[in-house]
């Protein structure tokens, strides 16, 4: 009965951690949205790598879930915040700290291409790293209506969160120990992350 037992607290202990997981990684993504200092595709790298060594495809389905859910709800919560500010005499802390993470240049490229393209670029915007909050600025001074937004972006979280999920599939798919297996992917999100970065101070120094 000792195998029974064994198994037993097992399953336990995986349900607990399950538990306390997915609303966690459901917070941390709903912040990150809000405030963009949180590395959110590592966090959903991680979540699928774990989630990939455990009960998948199940947990992968709840991974995808509710990351995408959560950046969906903070996107929306912040674009209306950000409406707030438009409207307001006085602005917002929450407007200007969005202008504060939109440069002049990259304003300027969301705007030209939102004007162009319409809800293809707030599709893409989540998938370009940095590129969310210049688009998004882009919206509130074109005046988009929260529902109009709240309709390109869900597209756009969907496939934010499957973007990242599976490069913690690719991650996890490469080693026997989950451990290893988030260090790869959070080791490539980084990478995905520095790109834009890298390019423009080769563009500048060019």
């Amino acid at each position: 009965m000792t195998w029974l037992a064994d198994a037993s607290r097992t399953v336990t202990t995986g349900s607990a951690q399950q538990a306390v997981g997915y609303p966690a990684l459901f917070l941390l993504v709903l912040i990150g949205a809000l405030v963009p200092v949180v590395p959110t595709g590592a966090l959903v790298s991680s979540a699928a790598v774990v989630a990939f060594h455990r009960t998948a495809p199940f947990a992968l389905a709840l991974v995808f879930v509710t990351a995408s859910s959560a950046a969906f709800l903070g996107d929306a919560a912040l674009y209306w915040l950000g409406r707030r500010g438009t409207t307001s005499r006085n602005g917002s802390r929450w407007l200007e700290a969005i202008r504060q993470r939109a440069p002049e240049e990259r304003l300027a490229q969301a705007r030209g291409k939102l004007a162009e393209h319409g809800i293809a670029v707030l599709v893409l915007s989540r998938l370009v790293p940095a590129g969310r909050i210049p688009v998004m600025l882009a919206c509130l001074m074109a005046e988009w209506p929260l529902r109009r937004f709240a309709r390109g972006n869900l597209p756009a979280c969907l496939a934010w969160a499957a973007t990242y999920q599976l490069i913690g599939i690719l991650g996890g798919s490469l080693f026997k120990e989950p451990w290893e297996g988030v260090v790869v992917a959070v080791a490539l999100t980084v990478a995905v992350g520095a790109v834009p970065g890298v390019w423009r101070r080769v563009r500048a120094a060019g």
